[in-house]
C-alpha cells in the first residue's frame, strides 16, 4: 500500500469524513442515525483543519432549512442557534450615486427567502458538531487531512483513508525539535467535505478523472464583514441584495446585507460582496471593490455609528449543474462544496451540501452493512440525480453562463428561465448553456485594461487588508512549511508581473502576495503565508495555475467564531 509510513500510528473506522462543515456533519449524523435505526454499530470520525468546529465556516448566510428539517426535525427543541426568520426581501440596482428598488413581484419565486433564516453558519455548524458527538461521532478539530492514502501504487489504487499532516516541520522542510508525525486514519469509505477547492478533492478529481465530460467549475470571491449597528437602523429579518455599482457591466457580482440577531438581541448586520472570478481586468481588487461599495450613499448611513466586528473571505462554487463532477470513486466520495452544489441566484448552498452529505451517508451505510469496503458508491452518484438537489440546480442551470452577455442581459435571461419554471413551463427551456473557459483564463494584459483608483481607507467605514485580517483571528505558526506553493518560482515575476502587473497582489483579500524590490533593483514575490484566510482565490485565479494551495498545519487559519 502506498503512502503508509512506519512512523505514523493508524486508527481504523468504518467511515472517515474530511471536514466539519454542513456536508460533513450531516453525513456523520445521518450515519449514526442509520446505525441506531438498524441496531448496528458504525464508527465515524471527522477531521477538521480549523481550530474548532465552525472556525473556517464563512457564509452569508441565509439558509433554507429544507435539509435540516429532514436531518433533525426537532432542531428548534434542541436549541439550534437559528433565531432570525427572513421577514423582508429587497433587491436594488445601484449606480454611482443612485439606487433603484426592484419591485418584489417581478422577481421569480425561486428568489424569495420566505421560510428561510438568517444565521451565523459557523455557530450552526458548532451546534451540529455537538449533535454529532452526542450520537458517538469522533471529531478531531485542529487536524488537517493532508494526504490521501491508496491501496496500491498506480491508477488502480482505491482510497483507504487519509493522513493528517506532520507537525513541527520548519520553512526549510527540516524537522524541528517538536516534530510529531501525522496520524493515519483508515476507513472502509472516506467522504471528502473540504469545501471549495479542497486540495485533496482536486487530487481525487485528477486521479479518478471525475471531471471528464463536465464544464470547468466557476467561482466567485466572497468577502464579508459582521457589524453591530445602531439599534435605530436595525431591521431584524431584512434581506437586501444589490447589483451594479461599483462593478461595470462586464464584471459579475453583487452585494448582500442581512439584518440578524442572536440570543443576546445584538443588532447585527452581515454585509458582503461577491465578485465572479471570471473578471478580465488585472487591476481589479475584490477587497477594494467591497470597501468602495460601503461608501455608496444608499449603504453608508447604515454603518455610521456602528462597529465592525469580524472580517473574512472565501471562494464560492458558482458552476452549478454543468460543473458538478462525478461524485463517487473507489473507496470514497465528494460531498458538499468539494463538488459544488451552490444555487447561484439563490446564493445558497448549505441545504444542498447537507443533503448530499446525507445521501452519501446512506450509500456508505448500506455498503458497510453489506460487508463491502473500498469499492465505488454508485448508489450515491446515481441517487443525487433523483433528489431535490438536482432539481434545485436544474431550474437555474442557465443563470451563470448567461452572464457572459453582461450583467443586465444575463440577469434578464436567467430571470425569464426561472419564471418559466415557476409557471410550470420549465420543459420549454430545453437547452443548457455551457461555461466555456476556466476563471484563470480571463485576465487581459494590464496595458490593455484601465487602471482603477480606489479611495484611501478612512478607518471608519472602509479599512485596509491588514487591519481586516486581524479581525479574522487568523494565525499560523510562522516557522512551518509554506502551504502556498509555487510550481515554478520564476513565473510570478517573468509572467504575472510582466504581463498582468502582478494580479496576485490584488485578488488576494489578505495581503498574502506582495511584490518587493530586491537589493539588485529587480522585483520578487514575497508570500506572507501567515496572513492566509484560506479563501483559495489564488489557487483559482492565478493565470498559469502556478500557485498550489495545500493545507497548513492543523489549527491554523481564521477563527470565524460568529460568522
Amino acid at each position: 500500500m502506498s503512502s503508509i509510513r512506519a512512523d505514523r500510528d493508524a486508527m481504523q473506522y468504518d467511515v472517515v469524513i474530511v471536514g466539519a462543515g454542513p456536508a460533513g456533519l450531516s453525513a456523520a449524523i445521518r450515519l449514526k442515525q442509520l446505525g441506531a435505526e438498524n441496531n448496528r454499530e458504525i464508527s465515524v470520525c471527522i477531521l477538521e483543519k480549523g481550530s474548532e468546529v465552525g472556525a473556517h465556516i464563512l457564509s452569508g448566510a441565509v439558509i433554507d432549512p429544507l435539509a435540516l428539517n429532514e436531518l433533525i426535525p426537532d432542531w428548534r427543541e434542541k436549541g439550534a442557534p437559528i433565531h432570525t426568520p427572513v421577514t423582508d426581501d429587497e433587491f436594488w440596482t445601484l449606480t454611482e450615486t443612485g439606487a433603484t428598488k426592484i419591485p418584489h413581484w417581478t422577481l421569480p419565486k425561486l428568489m424569495s427567502n420566505e421560510g428561510n433564516y438568517i444565521v451565523s453558519l459557523g455557530r450552526v455548524c458548532k451546534w451540529m458538531g455537538e449533535q454529532a458527538e452526542a450520537l458517538g461521532v469522533e471529531i478531531y478539530p485542529g487536524f488537517a487531512a493532508a494526504e490521501v492514502l491508496y491501496s496500491q501504487v498506480g491508477d488502480a489504487g482505491a482510497v483507504i483513508g487519509v493522513a493528517t499532516g506532520d507537525m513541527g516541520v520548519g520553512k526549510d522542510g527540516e524537522r524541528k525539535s517538536e516534530f510529531q508525525p501525522g496520524m493515519e486514519l483508515h476507513a472502509k469509505y472516506t467522504l471528502f467535505a473540504e469545501g471549495v477547492r479542497g486540495s485533496l478533492s482536486q487530487e481525487l478529481m485528477k486521479k479518478f478523472n471525475l471531471r471528464d465530460g463536465v464544464d470547468p467549475q466557476k467561482y466567485g470571491m466572497g468577502i464579508k464583514e459582521l457589524w453591530q449597528v445602531e439599534p435605530s437602523k436595525h431591521k431584524p429579518g431584512l434581506v437586501m441584495h444589490s447589483q451594479g455599482w461599483p462593478l461595470d457591466s462586464s464584471t459579475g457580482g453583487g452585494s448582500f446585507l442581512y439584518h440578524l440577531t442572536n440570543e443576546n438581541k445584538d443588532t447585527l448586520v452581515a454585509v458582503g460582496f461577491v465578485i465572479h472570478l471570471s473578471y478580465e481586468n488585472p487591476w481589479l481588487s475584490p477587497f477594494d471593490e467591497f470597501q468602495r461599495f460601503k461608501l455608496h450613499p444608499h449603504i453608508k448611513p447604515l454603518f455610521e455609528g456602528g462597529k465592525r466586528l469580524v472580517y473574512g473571505a472565501r471562494a464560492i462554487n458558482e458552476g452549478g449543474l454543468q460543473s458538478v463532477p462525478k461524485l463517487s470513486f473507489a473507496g470514497g466520495a465528494l460531498i458538499g462544496c468539494s463538488a459544488g452544489f451552490v444555487n447561484l441566484p439563490r446564493i445558497k448552498g448549505s441545504h444542498n451540501a447537507m443533503k448530499t452529505g446525507m445521501l452519501a451517508a446512506e450509500a456508505a451505510f448500506d455498503a458497510v452493512k453489506a460487508e463491502r469496503q473500498h469499492d465505488e458508491l454508485h448508489a450515491y452518484n446515481d441517487g443525487w440525480k433523483k433528489s431535490w438537489v438536482f432539481s434545485d440546480l436544474y431550474k437555474v442551470r442557465n443563470v451563470k453562463p448567461g452572464l457572459k452577455w453582461g450583467m443586465a442581459l444575463g440577469t434578464l435571461h436567467g430571470g425569464i428561465h426561472m419564471w418559466m419554471n415557476d409557471l410550470g413551463m420549465g420543459k420549454l427551456v430545453g437547452w443548457t448553456l455551457r461555461h466555456g473557459k476556466a476563471d484563470n483564463e480571463y485576465l487581459k494584459p494590464a496595458d490593455q485594461m484601465p487602471q482603477i483608483a480606489y479611495p484611501k481607507p478612512d478607518g471608519v467605514i472602509t479599512f485596509d487588508k491588514l487591519s481586516s485580517v486581524f479581525l479574522s483571528n487568523t494565525n499560523h505558526e510562522e516557522d512551518q512549511s509554506v502551504h502556498l506553493q509555487l510550481r515554478d518560482a520564476s513565473i510570478p515575476v517573468k509572467h504575472n508581473l510582466a504581463r498582468y502587473a502582478g494580479p496576485e497582489s490584488r485578488y488576494c483579500p489578505a495581503g498574502v502576495y506582495e511584490f518587493v524590490a530586491t537589493d539588485g533593483g529587480s522585483q520578487k514575490l514575497q508570500i506572507n503565508a501567515q496572513n492566509c484566510v484560506h479563501c483559495k482565490t489564488c489557487d483559482i485565479k492565478d493565470p498559469l495555475q502556478n500557485i498550489h494551495w495545500v493545507v497548513p498545519e492543523g489549527g491554523g487559519g481564521p477563527v470565524y467564531s460568529v460568522m
